[in-house]
């Protein structure tokens, strides 16, 4: 099989490099499993955007403080500056952001924000925002969408990739010989006991670049949601509770109803303050109190959110809700310069899975959409301008043995290890690490 690019992953940042990449270039994108199961589509709360720029300077501090002041500052600066011009590319494929009665946009807020900047759809921002990118996918001629594929190797040869190894649906395993190779793998919550990820995102791009000796950057920088709906008996991802319900207002009580923290501080800030009230009381949940929203902004704003209380029986109009901390992000990864190019020649990696430092060592709210699409633009655009002729090597792949491929079952649970061990071992190392309890992947 051969192709220009190949994509690794259908979640935002996948699908915005290949809409901003040449429309003269064969593409072809795959997924793991279907082309709507990727945390893209779960993210509740928004996108944030420079609403002017006098709000640079208090955003990019925002930024900053959250990150413990660990970021990349040029990759905050490029995030930023470049926030409206992502946006408006979103509208043009047909996103659609809430608005006030006059048609200007209405912007909400979340924790570790010290202004309202952040844009939302009701509370599946997401997937506004994703399946307007993956309709525009599919209308484009040069680019061929491929569910339940799996990658399982890059071909390189003196660390410039040619390709890679992919199983199909029915269990074949295929090489793919391409110019570039982007690797949108998403993130790890596929790995932990709870997490608010796609059980299938497992890390597999990490597991592939450290296979191969390629960069990581903070490979244990894991992010805890502070506040996920509690289920004694979830075996699937955690329902998440999003920060904006928190940023319209709602509180945080313990065992004795009574508020215990500020709710709109940083989320590892809040992560700690909730576990260290779950000691206290002796439980394994706190209580989030929704009916503190003002006026309806509870059923206009969050309605899936409402739904999912009701179908767990609790109704937020009346009764407080029990939420507790889950793996929710991923902050480290591959590391990538500006351009999200990796240590590697011919290979990209964008999205949860890659490293430019813009979040350092905790996420602020609403960054993650944006990053993912600041920087998958910016890989299209490094290939744009730099067209030159690609080196071919078809040895490479006529000396390549699959067979060693066809176990994919064992591959992928030896690469689950292998994540896990590196960011364990980082752990070890760290001086305040974030851990979470992993699954047991035999």
């Amino acid at each position: 099989m051969k192709t220009d690019v190949l994509i690794v992953g259908t979640g935002c940042s996948g699908l915005y490099a290949a809409l901003n990449l040449p429309k003269d270039k064969d593409i072809t994108i795959i997924t793991k499993s279907d082309l709507e199961s990727n945390d893209s589509f779960l993210a509740q709360g928004g996108i944030c955007m420079l609403k002017d720029e006098e709000d640079f300077d208090s955003y990019y501090e925002d930024t900053m403080r959250a990150g413990h002041y660990e970021n990349d500052k040029k990759s905050v600066e490029i995030m930023i500056w470049s926030s409206q011009e992502v946006i408006t590319d979103l509208m043009s494929y047909g996103t659609n952001f809430h608005r006030h009665a006059d048609g200007s946009l209405d912007f909400s807020r979340e924790g570790g924000h010290s202004d309202f900047r952040i844009l939302f759809h009701r509370d599946i921002t997401g997937r506004e925002i994703t399946s307007h990118l993956l309709d525009e996918a599919k209308k484009r001629s040069n680019i061929k969408l491929m569910e339940y594929t799996t990658l399982l190797d890059i071909i390189e040869k003196d660390n410039e990739c040619y390709g890679a190894v992919i199983a199909h649906s029915d269990g074949r395993v295929e090489a793919v010989e391409a110019d570039y190779v982007f690797l949108a793998t998403g993130g790890v919550g596929g790995l932990y006991k709870h997490s608010t990820n796609f059980r299938h995102l497992t890390g597999d791009g990490l597991a592939i670049a450290l296979k191969h000796g390629i960069k990581l950057k903070d490979a244990n920088y894991i992010q805890i949601h502070p506040t996920t709906f509690y289920n004694k008996y979830a075996k699937d991802r955690s329902f998440l509770i999003s920060e904006s319900v928190r940023g319209e207002g709602a509180k945080l009580y313990d065992k004795n109803m009574n508020r215990f923290t500020d709710e709109l501080q940083p989320r590892d800030l809040l992560t700690v303050a909730i576990h260290e009230q779950m000691e206290k009381d002796g439980t394994e949940f706190v209580w989030e109190d929704l009916r503190t929203l003002p006026g309806d902004e509870l059923h206009k704003h969050f309605p899936n959110i409402v739904k999912h209380c009701l179908e767990m029986g609790y109704d937020p109009d009346k009764e407080c809700i029990p939420v507790v901390p889950a793996q929710h992000y991923f902050m480290g990864g591959i590391w990538v310069n500006h351009q999200s190019g990796t240590s590697m020649k011919r290979l990209y990696a964008v999205g949860e899975t890659a490293c430019n430092g813009v979040h350092g060592k905790n996420r602020l709210a609403s960054n993650s959409l944006l990053e993912s699409l600041v920087f998958a633009k910016r890989a299209a655009a490094e290939i744009k301008l730099n067209a030159m002729p690609i080196d071919k090597d078809p040895e490479l792949f006529e000396n390549l043995d699959l067979s060693i491929y066809e176990d994919v079952d064992g591959l992928e649970r030896e690469y689950h290890k292998v994540v896990q061990a590196e960011i364990s071992r980082l752990n070890e190392i760290t001086e305040h690490p974030v851990v979470a309890e992993y699954v047991d992947i035999d």
